[in-house]
């Protein structure tokens, strides 16, 4: 994707969260349209996916459904199954709760950061990830192609994590990265790596929501640039 092509869907998307946000008529009217959508979009994970701390519009599934509409693609109201504080296994757990409806034409599945955070163990991890991952293929009809893996950003450049062994936290979470890329390599699945764009925030306080830990809505906006060109060959 060309430059200008990203500064254009970096522009879309910014004047699309301020246009759901104006009033509620609107965000209706929108779910009404988007309601006709033909494209099935499941997206698993923990805070991150569910998007702790910004408007419904603001997250990235959303954002990236957006996106894909303007494009010319006709999507349905992404399915999410994410809840704040989710590691792997209450992710799985979650998904036998919420018995969603497949066959699904992209699953996505963004997990982990809890496991490091909580101090559970690498090994447990990728056992778990890689049960997780399966599943999202399951999902997605068997299709490979169609499943995607976002990387685990790395809060500790964000103000929550000032006291808490930054270092350290980085560290671990590019240990887990490796392993969720490597697994992902194993199966044929699309692993987008954002972990060094959410780096930025130790320099860009507008990166980070209102409650010091989380993406803000430009930042997930700046995920989207890095997805939407990796999920656009995939349903080609």
């Amino acid at each position: 994707m060309s430059k200008s092509k990203y500064t254009f869907l970096a522009i879309f998307l910014l004047s699309y969260i301020a246009l759901l946000g104006c009033n509620e008529e609107n965000k209706q009217n929108t779910e009404s349209m988007d309601q006709v959508g033909s494209l099935k979009f499941l997206a698993l994970g923990d805070s991150y996916t569910i998007g702790e701390s910004v408007a419904e519009n603001e997250r990235w599934p959303v954002q990236l459904a957006a996106a894909l509409s303007q494009s010319g693609v006709s999507v349905a109201p992404p399915k999410i199954i994410a809840t704040t504080g989710w590691t792997t296994d209450e992710l799985q757990k979650g998904i036998e709760k919420a018995s969603p409806k497949p066959p699904y034409d992209l699953v996505s599945l963004l997990i982990g950061v809890n496991n490091q955070y909580r101090g559970r163990s690498l090994d447990e991890y990728k056992r778990q990830f890689e049960a997780l991952l399966v599943q999202a293929i399951n999902f997605a009809d068997g299709k490979a192609e169609k499943v995607f893996v976002v990387s685990i950003p790395d809060y500790g450049v964000t103000p929550f994590a000032a006291d808490r062994n930054p270092e350290k936290i980085g560290k671990e979470i590019d240990a887990f990265n490796r392993a969720a890329e490597a697994i992902s390599k194993k199966f044929g699945v699309a692993f987008v790596n954002i972990t060094p764009g959410s780096r930025e925030a130790a320099n860009d306080p507008e990166l980070v929501a209102s409650d010091g830990l989380h993406p803000s809505g430009k930042m997930y906006t700046q995920w989207v640039s890095e997805i939407f060109p990796i999920v656009e060959e995939m349903i080609k």
